[in-house]
């Protein structure tokens, strides 16, 4: 009797690891209907921006479950508790992959000084911030060249340049990106201090969606950055071993978009559907489309730090499925809406945009292609 006993309660240990702790992404999605929902279209005009549901996610957990502990690390919690976020608000679920990405980054960092002030403090969201590795993911593929400049100085280095766009920032926040030496060959990533009075941020031009996103062009006027603040000295290493929790970590924007884009057509589908079912892409297609997302992330994100090429094929590879699907999702919702998905008070038109979010950026569909092209 014992051994039954004591079987089941192995097999149940091992069913809760499979599953990474369900509780967070059901905190997440109850937060995410009770107080973010009400926000969404503040956030999408640009009206809001919602730090403190940022800080109540962090709370129950959503930025710290993929940390890495003595070695492994599983992004499947991190992804499911975006995808949640991301079902009311794509916009969010944009700031909670720039936070995760942070999260990620001082996680990985083998600088300890930096890992022990900042790590507790971004995966609990006490302190947000984001990510500015648009530019530089985009040099390491021939895109663009390296827009930030810095040279060695006693204690740190001196950085000067801009960025065209960072999200998830404020005057009290951080983000992690990379600038090219200028006194000799190398690249250094390095967290950037929001409060800094060196770093200035402008606010950009209106978007067609994502205003709330906390995104501004960011300059640096000879900022000094302390050693205590370099992530990676060179950056070229740690971006290999980073770079497909940084891509994976994007399926769940798209998961979230593609989920609502299949309720909102089941939700037309009464008074609709009679007519609706002459249009060639119906929900069930999506559902089946997104359950193979789904699990295909799940395998790939049980592994982020696996070297061999054929994975990082298949990382590029899903995150450019993920991308088209969240469009064509979006289209068909909108289609199957109709004139009422036109309107500006529906919530089909928001997805449509926030889904092109995700098909541009980076790594955006074009990169994608190129990066399957060059490998």
């Amino acid at each position: 009797m014992r051994e039954t006993i004591m079987g089941s309660l192995a097999l149940s240990r091992a069913e809760v690891l499979d599953q990474p702790a369900p509780s967070i992404a059901g905190e997440v999605a109850r937060i995410a209907r009770e107080q973010l929902a009400p926000l969404a279209s503040g956030i999408d005009a640009g009206t809001v921006y919602p730090a403190e549901v940022l800080r109540r996610f962090g709370e129950v957990g959503a930025w710290g479950s993929h940390v890495p502990h003595e070695g492994p690390a599983d992004l499947r919690c991190a992804i499911e508790a975006m995808a949640a976020i991301g079902e009311v608000c794509g916009a969010t679920a944009f700031m909670a992959w720039c936070q995760n990405t942070l999260v990620w980054y001082a996680a990985n960092s083998t600088n300890l000084k930096l890992a022990k002030r900042f790590g507790d403090a971004f995966s609990t969201g006490r302190v947000l911030g984001g990510t500015g590795l648009s530019n530089p993911m985009k040099s390491f593929f021939g895109i663009e060249k390296l827009k930030l400049k810095g040279r060695k100085v006693e204690g740190g280095y001196i950085v000067r340049g801009a960025l065209p766009w960072v999200s998830n920032l404020g005057p009290d926040h951080y983000f992690g990106t990379i600038f090219e030496r200028e006194d000799e060959p190398g690249t250094v990533m390095f967290l950037a201090d929001c409060s800094d009075p060196a770093i200035t941020l402008t606010p950009c031009k209106p978007f067609l969606a994502m205003d709330g996103t906390g995104t501004y062009g960011v300059q640096f006027r000879d900022a000094f950055v302390p050693d205590e603040l370099i992530l990676a000295d060179p950056a070229g290493p740690f971006v290999k071993k980073i770079r497909a929790g940084f891509i994976l970590l994007q399926a769940g924007m798209a998961l979230g978009v593609i989920r609502d884009c299949i309720a909102i057509m089941n939700e037309v589908d009464g008074s609709l559907g009679h007519i609706n079912r002459y249009l060639p892409q119906q929900p069930v297609h999506f559902r089946d489309l997104a359950a193979e997302l789904e699990a295909e992330t799940k395998t790939l994100a049980r592994d982020p730090y696996n070297e061999e090429e054929t994975y990082w094929r298949k990382v590029i590879a899903l995150r450019l499925r993920a991308g088209e699907a969240s469009v064509a999702a979006a289209h068909a919702a909108m289609l199957h809406c109709g004139a009422r998905g036109y309107l500006k008070s529906h919530r089909a038109q928001r997805r449509l945009r926030e889904a092109y979010f995700v098909a541009i950026i980076t790594p955006a569909t074009k990169q994608l292609r190129k990066m399957l092209a060059d490998s």
